[in-house]
This record gives structure tokens, C-alpha cells and sequence, in this order.
């Protein structure tokens, strides 16, 4: 079955190749579809490659992914056991924030993935992989730290995002860097008592 998964995800990334269906398309570098375990229980989501990502093809192998790295690391969450990717696969010009027109001819890629991948939690980072997936206006401060039911019943967690942290970077109580160490903790004991009730593997 692992076989499998991992063949039609790669299926996805060739058909993704080619996709021009908005104007980050022909702009790329390299499209960066995803990376990480196919039949991950924990599937990260953030907003759009940055330039090191673009360069590589990579998901989150910049400064922020390596802070990325860095916190799930700290709760001894491996990046070979999740599966990481963004909501848009091309990176958009200066990093800006991508439109909804971009995310909307993107969302079919990351539908596919997340139906493939099928996780028992998604923790999105930072407010545009948020608002998209849980439809709302709402910013990441006010829905960051909070358990979400979402389609199929996989339960969605936001977090802030860690180009956020790198521009914010106090550890004092309160601070985004304090919050996402509880949020953090807070994302393992959900995945452990998730993986206790709905055995996948």
C-alpha cells in the first residue's frame, strides 16, 4: 500500500510539473510540490516556497524550515515521519502573500495530497494555509493553539508560522516562540492519543 501511495504522489508532482494554471507558473524556478512520509498522521501545511525553496524544489529547507525542523525536533517529531508542503507550489514574487486566485487554482494539488496522504492531524502555518482550510477571516492569533474539526473528520491545528518566529524572536512567557513550544506539545499528545484511537498502521 506504501508503495502505492508513494507512486500516485509522484504521479501528482509530474502532473503538477506542468500545471500553469496562474501566472507563479511560468515565474518558478522549480515547482515545490511536497516532501515526507506518504502515510504520515501529521501533514504540515504552510503558505508558499520561499527563494531557497524555489531553488531546491524543496519544501521548508530555508531559515524558517529549519526552525521548522528545529521544533519538531523538540518534541522528538521527525521530518522523515511527517509530510510537508504549502498551499501554493510556485513561489510568488518577493514572497508576497499568494492571492486567493493562486491559491484557488492551487487547491486541487493540495486537495489531492491531502486525501492521498489521508493524516489523522494537519498543523497549518501562519494565516494564509489557515483561513484557506478552515474558510474563515479570522487571523492566526485568534485560531492558533485550538483543535479544528475539518473535512472527513481530520483535525486541523494552527500554528504560527516560523518566518514569524525568526522576525519575533523573544522566548518570554507569552511571546509567539513561548506559545508555539506549548502548541508544539500540545500537537504530540493530540497525535499520540489520535494514533491510540484510529490505528492506520
Amino acid at each position: 500500500m506504501k508503495a502505492s501511495i508513494e507512486l500516485t504522489l509522484d504521479l501528482l508532482a509530474a502532473q503538477a510539473h506542468d500545471c500553469q494554471r496562474c501566472p507563479l507558473g511560468s515565474n518558478r524556478t522549480n515547482l515545490v510540490f511536497g516532501e515526507g512520509n506518504p502515510r504520515a498522521d501529521l501533514m504540515l501545511i504552510g503558505e508558499a516556497p520561499g527563494e531557497t525553496e524555489d531553488q531546491t524544489g524543496r519544501p521548508f529547507v530555508g531559515k524558517a524550515g529549519q526552525l521548522l525542523t528545529q521544533i519538531l525536533a523538540s518534541v522528538e517529531i521527525s521530518r522523515d515521519e511527517v509530510y510537508i508542503t504549502n498551499v501554493v507550489k510556485c513561489r510568488p514574487p518577493g514572497n508576497r502573500v499568494p492571492t486567493r486566485a493562486e491559491m484557488d487554482s492551487c487547491w486541487d494539488w493540495l486537495a489531492a495530497q491531502i486525501a492521498l496522504v489521508n493524516p489523522l492531524l494537519i498543523v497549518t502555518l501562519g494565516n494564509t494555509p489557515t483561513q484557506k482550510l478552515l474558510e474563515t477571516s479570522q487571523g492566526i492569533t485568534q485560531l492558533r493553539g485550538r483543535f479544528h474539526t475539518w473535512k472527513g473528520g481530520i483535525e486541523v491545528f494552527p500554528m504560527f508560522h516560523p518566518s514569524f518566529l525568526l522576525r519575533n524572536p523573544s522566548k518570554k512567557k507569552g511571546s509567539p516562540k513561548y506559545l508555539t513550544w506549548l502548541d508544539i506539545k500540545a500537537v504530540k499528545e493530540r497525535l499520540s492519543y489520535l494514533r491510540s484511537r484510529n490505528r492506520k498502521h
